[in-house]
């Protein structure tokens, strides 16, 4: 190709702009905010929050970004592995995973150097402009309009291309682009989970020994507040600190309150709450509000342009407390390449892109909405065969605490790296079953 537009400079973005890099001789990133060398941004506030980078997503940093792990670490993040990550199920501690391994580090580090990596490609070039629309031609994408502060009436740039990503976001307005120019909308699932989530960081010393990650799973709830432990993350972050988030639905959603911060993180696992009686907090507490789940699912589309694809959180963006945005948005740019591979005509609509993607994003649909079902304000759609579906999840979750084999295949699939078909295994559910049996 001659020129490719990714529209959306942030993870998802960035990703896609590296693989592009691979097949096109000139690469566009339009990206409206400004980003400092420290990763933040104006328009995108969940950069604040922690974010998580499960194993599979770490798998596809390193390999489409070689030797950014190590780069990432002497720069001050914190790579767990074994014994350092730690799962809490009801309080108590999960048996060990073999091959445990997580990143701590926030989202604004890891992606300023992801920044910094595609900004150092030859072929790529960063654009300060807001994508404004498509220009079509003959049913497929041929340019993309821009405009920038400067001018003024809103009549900016048209930029050709043979190739254009949205990656901006979530409330991405590329839907109401294509219906403007005469397309249809891709079908959306949904599910409202009205989710809260809060952050705030703290000074790290060696209160917590080699702990990296440290994340907690509720029991029982009753009015949303569960009744054994809070649920809740703490990652070892660059800059000797620990981010730690907690989650709340409905109306036991956390504040920004810094005492009913300290307060839930008291009610949480032994290691936040060690944090939260010797640590010092470092400035305050940041909300964030997730209402719903969705993913537009473009294969059940008859019509599509041309070079066009959807990626990141424009594609999917599921419940935040499982961790996946980031991982999916790296797997969302690896079908990417995969599908590039295969020498398509990038004329005609990318049908086996999604149905690449797809099939990634199916498996965390199934995982985020089968455990938000389980919340008392969650209303479906429940899928058929549901209830005993429930009862096979919540006997295995009981069975990955205590026992190794079966939470290293149970991590492998909450990691991505694993289908959710791995927890049907026979052999793994009677091992399970031997395992509960016993206890």
């Amino acid at each position: 190709m001659k020129r490719a537009i990714v529209m959306g400079g942030s993870y998802g973005g960035l990703f896609a702009a590296r693989v592009l890099s691979d097949y096109a001789e000139d690469v566009v990133v339009v990206e409206p905010d400004v980003i400092g060398e420290d990763g933040f941004g104006r328009r995108t506030p969940q950069r604040h929050q922690l974010h998580a980078l499960l194993a599979m997503g770490h798998t596809q940093l390193e390999g489409w970004f070689p030797g950014i792990t190590e780069e990432l670490v002497k720069g001050g993040a914190l790579l767990g592995e074994g014994d350092d990550v730690q799962f809490y199920l009801d309080g108590r501690l999960k048996a060990p995973a073999t091959g445990a391994r997580m990143l701590g580090a926030t989202r604004p580090f890891l992606e300023s150097h992801l920044r910094r990596r595609v900004a150092a490609l030859e072929n790529v070039r960063f654009s300060q402009a807001q994508a404004t629309g498509l220009v079509l031609r003959e049913r497929r994408v041929v340019g993309v309009t821009t405009a920038t502060p400067e001018s003024g009436d809103g009549a900016g740039d048209t930029v050709d291309a043979e190739f254009v990503v949205d990656a901006m976001g979530r409330n991405s307005p590329l839907e109401d682009w294509l219906v403007r120019d005469g397309w249809h909308k891709a079908p959306v699932d949904r599910m409202r989970i009205d989710l809260g989530y809060a952050t705030a960081t703290f000074r790290r010393g060696d209160e917590l020994g080699s702990t990296v990650v440290a994340h907690s799973s509720p029991g029982p709830t009753s009015d949303y507040q569960p009744r054994v432990t809070e649920p809740g993350a703490l990652v070892a972050v660059e800059g000797d600190r620990w981010s730690v988030v907690l989650a709340g639905y409905a109306d036991y959603q956390p504040g920004p309150d810094r005492e009913e911060f300290h307060r839930r993180m008291r009610r949480c696992v032994a290691p936040i709450r060690t944090v939260a009686d010797v640590s010092e907090m470092i400035g305050g507490v940041r909300t964030y509000r997730f209402v719903e789940s969705r993913r537009r699912v473009h294969s059940r589309l008859s019509r599509f342009p041309g070079g066009l694809v959807v990626a990141g959180d424009a594609l999917a963006s599921v419940n935040p407390i499982y961790g996946q945005g980031l991982t999916l948005a790296a797997v969302a740019a690896n079908a990417l390449g995969a599908y590039l591979r295969s020498a398509p005509d990038v004329h005609d609509p990318a049908w086996e892109y999604f149905r690449l993607v797809e099939a990634v994003v199916d498996g965390a649909w199934q995982l985020s909405t089968a455990a938000d079902l389980a919340q008392p304000h969650v209303t479906g759609p429940y899928p058929r065969g549901y209830r005993v579906q429930r009862w096979v999840a919540d006997k295995l979750t009981e069975a990955s605490v205590l026992d190794s084999a079966v939470n290293t295949q149970y991590m492998g699939v909450v990691n991505m790296e694993l289908p959710p078909k791995a927890l049907t295994n026979p052999r793994f559910l009677a091992r399970a079953a031997r395992v509960l049996l016993s206890s």
